[in-house]
């Protein structure tokens, strides 16, 4: 309970109807001022440490079912647009943050951040110690907790996160990903750091199976001379030959990936393409572990930011992270998997590849722009192998 303040009473009730209140699983208890919808949710509490992109945050599907803490200390600076963010709508279940600007100052604004989050019916509490709340989660790891601004009791709420299922276990790819298969051809409109990238006379053939697929991925893709066809998460192999792919993208996502079972399975139908590229981030990354014999396993607290230095012989990429799982090391089959890249901060895997197939996965986001675009190459990569195979 270091640095976090001395809780009131868990039967204490609200004081006043602005206010809201943080519980997590372990019995502590913090007050705020309501902000975004109205209501009462449950989920996993994590942090984010980045100092921009918080709209980018709420909107990834692969923070499905968790209250993000923001370490930043005032959010809402800029806004929200709608170039910004990374799904139709937030996916985030609620929002924790020490401070939110009652207006926003930017060319790009198009909405006050605290209006939007009402409107998408995103349930926040801010006015809380932040910097004591993530000092506790990196000291107890991420644990389940609960907003309420209805008034709800504490000691109410701490019933109901007891009775919240871990993220252990939760397949949570199969409610955010496409129930239809869809064409992707639009690439940003602004361009994702101005360097333009060579486009073959033909595009690319890719398919790429969503377990939670974020857009800027997409417009990634597409900027680096792909033609994408996203299936459901759900696809069989069937399906995915169907379109005659060149390659197929493993998507990120959110929850635990040894869940996602029917992804699992058909990746292991796709390594038995022997000269079929494959390439997945962040979730993709990990079921493409499992689906080689690899173990996963949870992370304390995760790595959600923008700055996680990652490294191969000879190179060091800034990165962007998000994901509460990662693959053991230890577990893959060495003879035919080669680590090509480690998290600097905690030598987890950062990156695998095949050795006798075209087939890699990373842990982390290279089509993320919060500052440097150390790791954006790695689509070029993929577009080579399947320049190879052409």
């Amino acid at each position: 309970m270091i640095g976090i303040p001395a809780a009131p009473a868990l039967d204490a009730p609200a004081t006043t109807a602005d206010s809201a209140v943080l519980v997590l699983a372990d019995g502590t208890v913090l007050r705020g001022r309501a902000c975004g919808a109205r209501g009462r949710v449950c989920g996993e509490v994590v942090f984010n440490t980045g100092m921009t992109g918080y709209q980018e945050v709420l909107t990834d599907p692969s923070y499905a079912g968790q209250l993000i803490t923001f370490t930043y200390p005032e959010l809402g600076n800029t806004g929200v647009n709608g170039e910004d963010q990374e799904a139709d709508r937030p996916h985030a279940r609620g929002f924790i943050a020490r401070q939110l600007v009652p207006g926003a100052s930017s060319w790009r604004r198009q909405e006050d951040l605290d209006p939007w989050l009402a409107r998408h019916g995103v349930v926040g509490i801010c006015g809380v110690d932040t910097r004591a709340l993530v000092r506790h989660l990196r000291e107890g790891g991420a644990i389940n907790g609960a907003i309420a601004s209805d008034g709800t009791p504490p000691a109410a709420l701490l019933e109901q996160v007891k009775a919240t299922p871990a993220m252990d276990g939760l397949n949570l790819a199969a409610l955010v990903s496409t129930d239809e298969p869809y064409e992707w051809r639009r690439t940003c409109a602004a361009g994702f750091d101005g360097r333009p990238q060579p486009r073959p006379e033909r595009p690319y053939r890719v398919v790429a199976i969503d377990f939670g697929i974020k857009r800027a991925i997409l417009e990634r893709l597409v900027a680096h001379g792909c033609d994408v066809t996203v299936l459901p998460a759900t696809a069989t192999l069937a399906q995915v030959l169907e379109r005659h792919p060149e390659g197929v993208f493993l998507s990120n996502g959110p929850g635990d990936p040894a869940a996602v079972s029917e992804g699992i399975a058909l990746t292991r139908e796709l390594l038995r393409q022997p000269d079929l590229p494959l390439f997945g981030i962040c979730l993709g990354h990990q079921i493409l572990g499992l689906a080689l014999g690899g173990s996963s396993f949870k992370l304390a607290y995760g790595h959600r930011g923008l700055n996680h230095p990652c490294g191969s012989p000879g190179s060091v990429e800034i990165t962007s992270q998000n994901h509460g799982f990662a693959i053991d090391a230890d577990s893959l089959p060495a003879e035919r998997v080669r680590i090509t890249h480690l998290n600097l901060n905690d030598r987890t895997v950062a990156a695998l590849a095949l050795r006798d197939q075209p087939v890699f996965g990373i842990q982390y986001h290279p089509e993320a722009s919060p500052g440097p675009h150390d790791a954006d190459h790695h689509f070029a990569r993929f577009v080579s192998l399947m320049a190879e195979r052409r």
